[in-house]
């Protein structure tokens, strides 16, 4: 049952960059989240030139899923105005972005905090005025040094893309469980190692 107590998860938003030069870099992991949490729901996405964004509406629910077309650093505005038309808070928001900071297959939920320095959530942070904003961040590894241009926008190895692809289905129902039964939830399943979350159980009805 989803949690009565902590405000609900209304809109989704996975965060990348649009073309298609862009499509399975490690930048775009927010992309994918999201696109395999559509796929789960029953949901298909559609160009929204009004919003600079493709969005998914969740068959009989009001989730909303979101993929800004701004590109990564402008994220925020499409976000941003999305949820203000639509009066969705700061809070009801979740951002699913890649962290080259975490080790690939690690996932990370919080609440509220800073960007950590991810250029896409500092926009939606910007935007909305507030840290007050749940996130997903999903590992994508490959940190080395100050300059993150290079591994971010690179594609995942031969040898990474079993975790990499593992670790984009455990981040969509990472989601899906903030969505049904709250982030106090999800962080307490998530936030651990993948071998020790029960995610089995999160993904078999809509929310």
């Amino acid at each position: 049952m989803p949690d009565s107590t902590a405000p609900g998860i209304r809109l989704v938003a996975g965060l990348g960059n649009p073309g298609r030069e862009y499509d399975g870099t490690r930048h775009n992991v927010g992309f994918a989240v999201v696109d395999r949490l559509a796929s789960l729901l029953g949901a298909s996405f559609t160009k929204e030139a009004k919003w600079d964004a493709l969005v998914a509406r969740v068959p009989g629910s009001d989730l909303v899923l979101i993929k800004p077309t701004t590109f990564m650093n402008l994220s925020g505005e499409a976000v941003g105005d999305y949820a203000r038309f639509h009066r969705i808070p700061s809070f009801a928001t979740l951002v699913v972005a890649d962290d080259v900071a975490l080790p690939l297959g690690a996932l990370r939920l919080r609440k509220e905090g800073g960007s950590g320095g991810q250029k896409g959530l500092e926009s939606v942070l910007v935007h909305f005025s507030s840290e007050q904003v749940p996130r997903l961040r999903v590992g994508v590894g490959g940190a080395s040094g100050a300059d993150l241009a290079g591994p971010v926008l690179s594609c995942f190895r031969p040898e990474e893309q079993t975790l990499a692809s593992e670790s984009i289905s455990r981040a969509a129902d990472a989601a899906l469980c903030a969505v049904r039964n709250g982030m106090e939830n999800a962080m307490n399943l998530y936030n651990a190692s993948p071998a020790s979350d029960k995610s089995s159980n999160n993904t078999a009805n809509q929310p």
